[in-house]
């Protein structure tokens, strides 16, 4: 493979040869039946209908996660797949559950969610781009039940809705900043009642949320009922079961609540499916799909947005606590160059070999790592090697990782996965520590009992290493809301930037003395949490100056072209 590796991400996937979705699923133990096929290599699948041997116990979760990511890469989704082809050619039984990728941020800057080189999830350029169109349900769930909404108002608002109280938003699966603030319903009495109103991105919507923490189409009706979409003018919630509407906004998402089956390029079967952004939700792959991968396989490589600040946080105090998924392993992503930048390199210089700005962007790393420990699960440090590392560089980490007391290894497996070696010396210890664990050993960060100003100045300190947490007037009499409304024992949803632990995007490395502003809490009551809203994140993101999209296009025969 060497000899390719200087080959694009998709100029690889298009090389790879694909085997057949049903040769796929039999690899998994999944009969044919339960297969809804779209096309040759994807397939939707209805647990419903899954028949496997009775007395299987639920497979180990592995659950990768990273350092605080740069533009230099950490290369999460890559070591993820790595991870995975690695440990089944280790003889384990092996599934993948990735989240689904989001337009905004494939047409922005981001880039995919399958991974890259030959450690990729295929095929990746239909994965990318609209996939079985699961965005596209949740989008349009979102989008109807505000129509209901409005109309509900229109027709004479039997319920009392107050306009000026909504919370919840129209959302588009798009980078789109000119519809942050918006104002609908001009035009005259036709047009409906006028009001001030504005769109988030589709991976920000509730409905996404509720359809990722949702364990079966019961549940996802029941969460879409328990949604609060606004206040009446006495200031009492108002819910989608109030209006009535939850069993079409079921209807609407009937077949999209199917895990996804695909494949890697060595063959290992992945579930993707759903996608909430970790910086602005709870950042994790559906929990059908994860239960899914669980009944099917000995292990399962799952992995959470961003840094381990937020999607790790947010997978141990939310998703684990609605499920048996607590990881038995985290896999703490880092790289020379992310590290080199962490110590105030810049991205053009980060060829250079430079021991000491690692050691000073070692610290971001530390506390990631030991952040980890605190939830009672042991962390492995996977080093994503990149060609400009040197053996010099990749010594003093793993020195410091033995210093530390934590596992490491190096994965080559961009350029050695699909099947190659590169990433087996990091599934041997993954699989070391999972056969060591202990369920009891897990913890959460805090009790549920705990009042939410108390839940969330626990992680501004305990994981951010802030020193406290100032909360916004508005926030504070949404805090008063919450009690009245009997909310407070819900988990708290941070909604940070990635870049950073503190909630200013520019403060890199691992700072101290510092506090997070909270300037909003919006309760999510269907699923389950409360967002707490710090600096100046935005659950709507803009497009950058150069936008990837710029790049893209299609050739003669229809093939992507800049597709990464």
């Amino acid at each position: 493979m060497s000899e390719n590796k200087f080959l694009s991400d998709l100029e690889i996937a298009r090389n790879a040869t694909l085997r057949p979705i049903e040769e796929i699923a039999e690899r998994a133990g999944i009969n044919v039946d339960a297969l809804d096929r779209y096309g040759r290599f994807k397939a939707k699948i209805d647990p419903a209908k899954l028949r496997l041997p009775q007395g299987k116990d639920p497979g180990k979760i592995v659950l990768v996660s990273a350092m605080s990511p740069t533009p230099a890469g950490e290369g999460k989704s890559t070591t993820t797949v790595g991870l995975a082809d690695s440990l089944a050619r280790a003889g384990h039984r092996v599934m993948i559950a990735l989240r689904e990728p989001s337009l905004g941020p494939i047409l922005g800057m981001k880039g995919g969610a399958t991974g890259g080189g030959y450690s990729q999830v295929l095929p990746m350029d239909e994965i990318n781009l609209h996939f079985t169109g699961d965005f596209h349900a949740i989008t349009s769930a979102n989008n109807a039940l505000m129509a209901l909404v409005d109309n509900h108002i229109f027709q004479g608002n039997e319920l009392n809705i107050d306009p000026r109280r909504m919370t919840f938003k129209r959302v588009l699966d798009m980078n789109d900043r000119s519809l942050r603030e918006v104002v609908i319903g001009l035009g005259g009495p036709a047009q409906g009642v006028p009001r001030q109103d504005g769109f988030d991105i589709t991976v920000a919507s509730e409905i996404m949320a509720v359809f990722c923490l949702a364990s079966d189409l019961d549940d996802l009706r029941e969460r879409l009922g328990r949604i609060t979409f606004g206040y009446n003018y006495d200031r009492q919630p108002v819910t989608v079961a109030d209006l009535g509407v939850q069993g079409a906004l079921t209807l609407l998402l009937k077949d999209a609540i199917k895990p996804n089956l695909v494949q890697t390029i060595a063959g290992t079967p992945a579930l993707v499916h759903g996608g909430p952004f970790a910086n602005i939700a709870h950042g994790c792959n559906s929990l059908i799909a994860t239960r899914t991968a669980q009944r099917l396989a000995d292990f399962v490589v799952t992995e959470a947005g961003f840094g381990a600040d937020l999607g790790a946080e947010k997978y141990m105090d939310i998703k684990a606590r609605i499920a048996d998924v607590a990881p038995s392993a985290v896999v703490v992503v880092a790289t020379i160059r992310a590290l080199k930048m962490q110590g105030g390199v810049p991205k053009d210089r980060l060829k250079d070999p430079d021991l000491e700005a690692l050691a000073a962007g070692i610290e971001n790393l530390k506390r990631h790592v030991h952040n980890v420990e605190k939830f009672g699960v042991t962390p492995v440090v996977a080093i994503n090697k990149f060609a400009t590392d040197t053996p010099e560089e990749l010594d003093w980490l793993l020195a410091w990782c033995a210093r530390e007391g934590v596992r490491a290894a190096v994965a080559d497996v961009w350029g050695r996965g699909g099947g190659g070696d590169g990433g087996d010396e990091l599934a041997a210890k993954v699989a070391e520590v999972v056969a060591a664990a202990s369920p009891s050993d897990f913890r959460h960060l805090y009790p549920l009992s705990l009042p939410v100003e108390d839940k969330i100045r626990t992680i501004v300190q305990e994981i951010y290493g802030a020193d406290g947490v100032e909360f916004s007037v508005p926030a504070i009499r949404r805090l008063a809301d919450i009690r009245k409304n009997g909310w407070d024992r819900m988990p708290v949803c941070m909604a940070k930037t990635q870049y950073s632990f503190t909630d200013d995007a520019s403060q890199l490395g691992a700072p101290k003395g510092f506090t997070v502003h909270v300037r909003e809490l919006i309760p999510k009551t269907g699923a389950g949490f409360i967002v707490a809203l710090t600096g100046a994140v935005m659950t709507m993101p803009g497009l950058p100056k150069e936008p990837a999209a710029m790049r893209m296009d299609v050739d003669e025969q229809g093939n992507p072209v800049g597709l990464f």
